[in-house]
């Protein structure tokens, strides 16, 4: 068996499992047991598998064999028996051994947080770059997990020596393939990581601001920005519907043009192999003028989710983790607004109303998108400033660009000069708009 056959999906659409959220005593946790059940149901719904039950089951103390004790795991495999279950899905993280521990106890495959994230994102990733970042992700996932499967490889019997072993033999030379892969993909993603900064270098000399959407996964990201733009972004109630950063230009009431980008939703508890490998996705975020935090108002758990999405931005050193300020303005579009009964919207209502950066907004009747574009171009010409230049009257382009994109104020002959007749003009314009005036 090849170490590739082990990348092959774990799960199958369609499969029927039980769901367990242990709630481990001590462990700290901002969002509580039954929430973190529901969302790996939905987790679980994403990806096309049947969940026949679920519940949440106390752990006192961790068992390092199975992390549940004995009395725990019979009443998953009655479970699994009485809903005819294939898979048990575990929200939480598995060690190898214990994993293994569990098939081998409930005779049916087990998979935990991460191997669920991951086959989300193994489905969904559409561009080549996903797809890399979803395959180095898995392999640094797998490399320690090759004893799992391949119950084969343990045999010592029969070998070159009296310790080794064909099957130890094999288990390293998979092992080195591995890696092997792993350093091929992570230079393939260097060079991802270079051009993505070429092109934000790139588009800080353009003229057109950036405007981010971040947000939990499900926040109605996807759905604002079909609106917006009129793109056809996959746009469904379901966790991870995208992946792949989407960018699209869109018209602003006092900007000409401006660039949209939509970004990979955050969840609680991302596996570690995933924000390493997404990290090149993720700093798109970091060379935009404005950020967008889509929020699911709606939701209970909608503060919880919104810490989660703020640690991502500090990790991304967007803004700092102790203090909260932020290097890039960003604006809350507390999303989902039609879903809420009068009383809340009166309650939150008046929390939007202290606070110019929230904006509630519905991203699928279009309630408050207006209101939202009205604060984004707010944002983005504030501070701006009357300039005066003197230029050819033959640098047409200069000439253009300052009129689409600055306001005019005066314009008349400046006389002649080196390279003939010459214009002044006065022009009000942001120090962004300024910067980029520099760099034409």
């Amino acid at each position: 068996m090849s170490f590739s056959s082990e990348l092959a999906s774990e799960v199958t659409r369609g499969a029927r499992a039980v769901v367990v959220c242990p709630d481990i005593r001590g462990k700290p946790s901002k969002v509580d047991a039954e929430s973190r059940l529901e969302e790996a149901c939905s987790l679980a719904l994403a990806i096309g598998i049947v969940v026949a039950d679920g519940f949440v089951i106390p752990v006192r103390d961790v068992r390092p064999g199975t992390l549940f004790g004995e009395g725990q795991i019979q009443r998953i495999e009655t479970a699994c028996i009485q809903e005819e279950a294939e898979l048990m899905i575990v929200d939480g993280a598995l060690s190898a051994i214990q994993q293994r521990n569990l098939e081998e106890r409930l005779k049916r495959k087990v998979i935990d947080r991460t191997g669920l994230i991951l086959e989300i994102f193994g489905e969904r990733a559409a561009t080549a770059e996903g797809r890399l970042q979803v395959e180095l992700a898995h392999l640094d996932y797998q490399q320690s997990r090759l004893v799992r499967s391949w119950t084969h490889l343990e045999r010592q019997r029969g070998g070159f020596g009296f310790l080794g072993g064909p099957g130890e033999t094999q288990i390293e030379a998979d092992r080195r393939m591995i890696r092997a892969r792993m350093g091929r993909l992570r230079k393939e993603l260097e060079q991802v990581r270079r051009t993505r900064a070429l092109h934000r270098e790139r588009r800080g000399r353009a003229p057109w601001p950036v405007i981010a959407l971040v947000g939990y996964t499900n926040a109605g990201k996807s759905t604002l920005f079909n609106r917006l733009t009129g793109a056809g972004v996959m746009a469904e109630d379901l966790l991870f519907a995208t992946l792949d950063p989407t960018m699209r230009a869109i018209r602003l009431p006092g900007v000409e043009k401006a660039i949209l980008s939509d970004t990979v939703g955050f969840i609680s508890d991302l596996p570690t192999q995933l924000v390493a490998a997404f990290r090149a996705t993720l700093e798109e975020v970091t060379g935009a003028d404005v950020i967008v935090h889509v929020r699911d108002i709606a939701n209970p758990d909608s503060t919880a989710q919104k810490t989660q999405v703020l640690e991502v931005l500090a990790d991304l050193g967007v803004i700092d983790g102790e203090e909260g300020d932020s290097t890039i303005p960003i604006v809350e579009a507390w999303n989902k607004w039609d879903l809420l009964d009068s009383p809340r919207k009166a309650e939150l209502s008046a929390l939007a109303d202290e606070d110019d950066a929230i904006v509630p907004i519905s991203a699928v009747t279009g309630e408050g998108v207006d209101a939202l574009l009205v604060e984004l171009d707010a944002l983005l010409t504030s501070g701006a400033q009357v300039h005066s230049f003197v230029l050819p009257a033959s640098d047409g382009q200069r000439l253009a660009w300052l009129h689409a994109h600055g306001d005019v104020l005066v314009e008349e002959d400046a006389g002649i000069g080196p390279d003939g007749p010459q214009r002044r003009l006065d022009v009000r314009l942001t120090p962004m708009e300024l910067g980029r005036f520099a760099s034409l």
